[in-house]
């Protein structure tokens, strides 16, 4: 089990929270901060002295207030820390859920864990600390599916911009006008209509109005 943990959120209450799943996993040695900035220089110097942290606990919204940070966000910190500390483990503990986001973070970052705050959040994140002590990734229940390989998660940026375009109410007959003005093929109707179809196939949507709203839950547009 790890020795040495650094919590990071903005609300106090959250550290609160978390140090209690921590205590209770008898970990001896929790610090907090509430800026990513403190995080940063916190870790920084925990490796310079040689006596790092083992595991970093994270939100990735931080408010922002009369300070001015570095790093305002945790995504950030996460990519400046996966530089150059590959090997510190780092769990994410956010109310983001939405599925690409944490699929990008989960991949591009390799990332320990990622548990999502709510009802059973510290339930979940006590089994992700032990998980990722034995060297095992760990995910939310509502978000593990994003991390499998067969995943209707990507599209491209064509893709994007037809449903961006439909989600503001435009026509087939609008788009294609629009898609013809700015060079962007295919453009024709039938190919936006086919487009249309296959990602109405893909997100498993019963209409538009329902591949709209499942593209923009996955935070695609």
């Amino acid at each position: 089990m790890f020795q040495k943990v650094l919590i990071s959120d903005d609300l106090g209450s959250i550290n609160i929270g978390v140090t209690s799943v921590l205590e209770s996993l008898s970990i001896p040695r929790i610090d907090k901060v509430q800026y990513c900035d403190d995080a940063y220089l916190k870790l920084k110097a925990a490796f310079n002295n040689q006596e790092p942290y083992d595991l970093f606990i994270t939100d990735l919204s931080f408010e922002i207030d009369h300070r001015s940070q570095q790093f305002t966000s945790g995504d950030l910190l996460i990519e400046k820390l996966k530089l150059e500390h590959p090997n510190l483990k780092i769990i994410v503990f956010s109310v983001e859920d939405r599925l690409l986001k944490v699929r990008s973070l989960m991949k591009d970052y390799h990332l320990d864990g990622y548990v999502c705050k709510g009802r059973k959040g510290m339930m979940e994140l006590r089994e992700a600390i032990k998980s990722v002590s034995r060297n095992k990734q760990y995910a939310s229940r509502q978000i593990r599916h994003a991390l499998g390989d067969k995943t209707n998660l990507e599209i491209d940026e064509y893709d994007i911009q037809l449903v961006k375009h439909l989600s503001n109410g435009l026509t087939q007959d609008e788009i294609s006008a629009i898609f013809k003005e700015n060079n962007t093929s295919p453009n024709s109707l039938s190919s936006i209509e086919k487009h249309l179809n296959k990602l109405r196939i893909q997100f498993k949507a019963n209409n538009a109005i329902h591949l709209i709203a499942i593209v923009k839950d996955l935070g695609l547009i």
